[in-house]
C-alpha cells in the first residue's frame, strides 16, 4: 500500500460495522464529556478582563462542586437563563458574609480583601449587604467599567455550573 493510499484510507475508511460502532461510541463519549462534564464556554464581554479576554474560549468543569461548595476567588460559570447562557464571574463572598465596596475596595465582614486579579483602579461604592443562605456573591474582575455596566451580585449555589479549567 502506498503512502497516498494510507492517507486516503485514514481520512476515508471503509464503512464496516466495527467502524460504525466506534464512531457511535466516540460520538456518545464526546456528547457526554462536552455536554455534561466539561462544558465549552465562549467568553463574550469585558467584565472578566484582564483575567479572561473577550472572545476567548474555556471549559467549565462540573465535577468540582459535586461534593463541595464554591470557595472565595473561584472563577465560576453561573447559569443566567436556562442552560445555554452562562456568565463567567469570580466568587468574592460566601453565604452569611457581609460584603461592601467602599471607595473602590472590596470589604468582607469589615475587612479589606486583597484582590491581585483586579488590575485597574476603580471607585465603586456599594452599601453593606449580607449574602443569603445557599448563595454566593459574584462579580467580574474588570472593575474599571462602571458598576452599572456589570451583572453581579448574589447567585444561588444551585445555578453555579462549575469552575473554569484555566
Amino acid at each position: 500500500m502506498t503512502r497516498g493510499q494510507k492517507i486516503c484510507r485514514f481520512f476515508f475508511p471503509s464503512l464496516t460495522p466495527r467502524f460504525l460502532v466506534r464512531l457511535v461510541l466516540i460520538t456518545l463519549m464526546a456528547y457526554l464529556f462536552f455536554g455534561h462534564i466539561c462544558i465549552p464556554i465562549r467568553i463574550k464581554g469585558f467584565s472578566m478582563e484582564p483575567t479572561y479576554r473577550n472572545g476567548s474560549f474555556n471549559l467549565c468543569c462540573r465535577f468540582r462542586y459535586i461534593f463541595s461548595k464554591p470557595k472565595r476567588y473561584d472563577v465560576v460559570g453561573v447559569r443566567f437563563a436556562g442552560n445555554k447562557v452562562m456568565l463567567l464571574k469570580r466568587v468574592v463572598a460566601l453565604e452569611d458574609e457581609l460584603i461592601e465596596f467602599r471607595d473602590g475596595k472590596l470589604h468582607v465582614n469589615g475587612e479589606e480583601i486583597h484582590e491581585p486579579y483586579v488590575r485597574y483602579p476603580y471607585d465603586w461604592n456599594l452599601p453593606p449587604r449580607r449574602v443569603k443562605k445557599n448563595f454566593v456573591y459574584v462579580v467580574g474582575d474588570n472593575r474599571k467599567m462602571p458598576m452599572e455596566n456589570h451583572v453581579f451580585g448574589q447567585a444561588p449555589i444551585h445555578r453555579i455550573v462549575g469552575v473554569t479549567l484555566w
